[in-house]
């Protein structure tokens, strides 16, 4: 038998190392690619009016609060559900193919989704007017961190750099006492993931890099093997009132793109994961003490566990819209979203339509005009039938989903000819894009 000298045994090596390497790197890049095809784009982009008065107050109350025997509990219809669209959603332009106004068979998952977006937009990013490996410019750090891509969508995410005290603070204005919060997150590589690895959303009285006296934190988790849970907890003036783990899998929404909705109204404190509402504390906020929302990403290992963040939106409110559409006849919304350049509704639009129904349900007399807006990207025909095509797809939405007599609802669009926002910025293009209920 030939025995090899040290420098053959070394070559040897070598090439194995490097096909293992390139298996490796070829492997990660498919798996990249993957992720970012499943984790659609969310444009988060939402803007709605509210405001309620006394008599109609008292007259919802009785009827649409929690425990009463209308609005919200009425079973979905059982029937044929129209296809999926399998069309490419990473354009971010409104001049993408159109698809069916038919919506996907995930809406009647959400169609008890309950969340509804606050009413006046205070900070929105989806990275848009920054270059890829720049830090964000409408964010600040103690860190480091940097805006990308993946798997060639257009789509841009912000990679955040992770570790012990660091944090990420979005430029937003001081948090009111009633608001929400909404952004989308993926991980990738975190198959192996430390069990305590999490990112932290931090609602702290600390405008820079600690925690603070006063604070509420929800630690989202990212492992994969085992289902952590969501960690709740809160400070009031330095000493701790709450520290609980709700059970929670969200395994498979943290690897395919997860949309995080959260409610903040006065004392309560909720938090949806996709469809599904998790934290629902109802005294868990220090009251007129809160003042910034930061990040935080910890127990990741460094280059090959990655946490990604896009589509952040902060508004202020966050209440019944209703009671402003029965009192004031009108309500417009930026919260029912489209797959871009689509007609095809987001399931999470749903936690608006899902009021729209209540409201029909309560007062059968009410007859809706539906009016759909775009931004102005793309042909002005094209944008004139797509918001017609978009009116149409909320219609049958409530349809479909609700049962709500198509008689009672009639169409129109607008296109980008009403604008309410600045088209040259995304932040004007989300106030744009939006959807109004006129009472006949």
């Amino acid at each position: 038998m030939k025995i090899m000298n040290l420098s053959q045994k070394l070559v040897l090596v070598t090439g194995i190392l490097f096909l293992c390497t390139v298996s490796s790197n070829a492997q990660f890049l498919k798996k990249l690619g993957k992720t970012a095809e499943r984790a659609a784009e969310r444009a988060v982009e939402r803007r709605v009016d509210r405001e309620a008065t006394e008599k109609t107050d008292q007259a919802l109350d009785s009827i649409l609060e929690p425990g009463s025997k209308k609005g919200g509990n009425t079973p979905v219809p059982n029937g044929r559900k129209p296809e999926e669209s399998t069309s490419e959603n990473g354009d971010s332009s409104e001049n993408a193919p159109m698809a069916s106004s038919e919506g996907p068979k995930s809406l009647e998952v959400y169609s008890k989704f309950d969340y509804v977006p606050g009413d006046e937009q205070l900070f929105f990013d989806d990275f848009a007017n920054d270059f890829v490996g720049d830090f964000p410019s409408k964010w600040n750090t103690n860190a480091g961190g940097e805006v990308v891509t993946l798997g060639g969508d257009s789509q841009k995410w912000f990679k955040l750099k992770a570790g012990y005290q660091i944090y990420f603070i979005p430029n937003a204005p001081k948090i009111p006492n009633d608001f929400t919060i909404e952004f989308d997150i993926i991980g990738i590589g975190v198959e192996g993931v430390s069990s305590t690895a999490h990112l932290r959303v931090d609602l702290s009285d600390n405008e820079k890099f600690a925690e603070g006296s006063n604070f509420v934190q929800a630690h989202i988790p990212f492992c994969q093997y085992t289902p952590v849970g969501i960690t709740f907890e809160n400070r009031k003036n330095d000493k701790r009132e709450i520290y609980s783990t709700v059970k929670a899998d969200i395994r498979n929404a943290i690897i395919n793109g997860a949309h995080i909705s959260i409610a903040v109204n006065d004392e309560r404190f909720r938090l949806w994961v996709d469809e599904t509402k998790y934290v629902d504390v109802p005294k868990a906020v220090p009251l007129g003490k809160l003042t910034t929302l930061k990040f935080h990403a910890n127990n990741f290992k460094d280059n090959t566990e990655q946490v990604f963040i896009t589509n952040l939106k902060v508004a202020k409110g966050g209440e019944d819209l209703r009671r402003k559409l029965l009192s004031e006849g009108k309500i417009s919304t930026n919260a029912i979203l489209f797959n871009s350049g689509s007609d095809q509704l987001k399931p999470e639009s749903m936690g608006v339509i899902r009021q729209i129904f209540q409201v029909l349900e309560q007062d059968s007399s009410i007859n809706l005009k539906i009016v759909g807006h775009t931004d102005s990207d793309g042909a002005e025909d094209t944008n004139m039938k797509l918001s017609k095509n978009r009116a149409e797809a909320v219609k049958s939405a409530l349809v479909s989903v609700y049962g709500v007599d198509a008689g009672r609802l009639s169409t129109d669009g607008k296109g980008e000819s009403e604008p309410v926002g600045d088209n040259s910025t995304s932040d004007g293009k989300s106030q744009n894009r939006r959807v109004e209920f006129i009472k006949l």
